[in-house]
């Protein structure tokens, strides 16, 4: 095999092969001679830097099987995620949201068996939306707390729904809500149709972090006057995109999902 590099590659380059090399072993362990061959490199220059990346620890190498992710990755990726803020992450994503929509966006969580609103960006709209951040609403109720639940299974939905039912949210058949909700999680996206509050429809979305897992959501919402059945459904694509975009400041990458939550008790 003709080698690529000049033997005097110059530090960037060094460094951009030993990423490239990181990538090539996303999928598990592998053999020098193959990982070499996907590089498009000598097996000596491959060898050289699989060590130095052994030494760092940033890969480690099992006899027979090859080369694999290492220790310090794994710190590293709890360091990350320790250090994401997922306000701050998803600020500029909603701003751009509400700013292309005229309408009031907002981000949240799972807290407990409610949905906590983390920020609330207004529209241009003169829309009074009653909501305000460190607000907590029912889940089955709002886009948002939808858009969180679109990973559990339906005996949780059904609990849940009982529950919020039973305090008096917006009255609805279970049967209407979960076909509503099979829907939903099969769009990637949840609606509010004048459930949470009256006059006021949402289109929301998930937020998934590096290993799928819903983390958080965001939802737009209007008057119903500006949110017909037609512009919801335009919508869809905007938000849900929206979400792509702050997960993917989070490390998720397209497809990933984790698998479904057990029944909460």
């Amino acid at each position: 095999m003709a080698e690529v590099e000049s033997p005097k590659a110059s530090g960037s380059q060094t460094l951009q092969r030993g990423l490239d090399l990181l990538d090539q072993v996303i999928d598990g362990p592998i053999k020098l001679a193959d990982l070499s061959e996907r590089m498009g490199l000598t097996r000596s220059t491959t060898h050289r830097l699989a060590n130095a990346l052994v030494e760092r620890g940033f890969l480690t190498f099992l006899p027979r099987e090859g080369y694999q992710l290492g220790p310090k990755l794994l710190q590293l990726g709890f360091l990350a995620q320790s250090q994401a803020d997922v306000v701050q992450i998803a600020r500029p994503h909603l701003e751009a949201l509400a700013a292309a929509s005229e309408d009031v966006v907002h981000l949240g969580r799972l807290d407990g068996e409610q949905a906590l609103y983390l920020d609330k960006i207004p529209g241009r709209r003169r829309v009074e939306i009653s909501s305000r951040i460190g607000d907590r609403h029912p889940l089955t109720s709002t886009g948002l707390g939808k858009a969180l639940l679109l990973d559990d299974p339906e005996a949780h939905w059904r609990r849940l729904f009982d529950a919020d039912q039973a305090t008096g949210t917006h009255p609805i058949a279970y049967d209407i809500w979960l076909e509503r909700m099979r829907a939903y999680a099969a769009a990637g996206r949840a609606f509010d149709l004048e459930e949470n509050e009256d006059q006021i429809r949402c289109v929301a979305a998930p937020i998934r972090d590096a290993s799928g897992a819903i983390v958080a959501a965001i939802s737009l919402s209007s008057a119903a006057q500006y949110m017909d059945d037609e512009r919801m459904d335009a919508l869809s694509a905007q938000v849900r995109d929206t979400g792509h975009r702050i997960s993917a400041d989070l490390g998720w990458t397209p497809g990933a999902k984790s698998p479904r939550r057990p029944v909460r008790r």
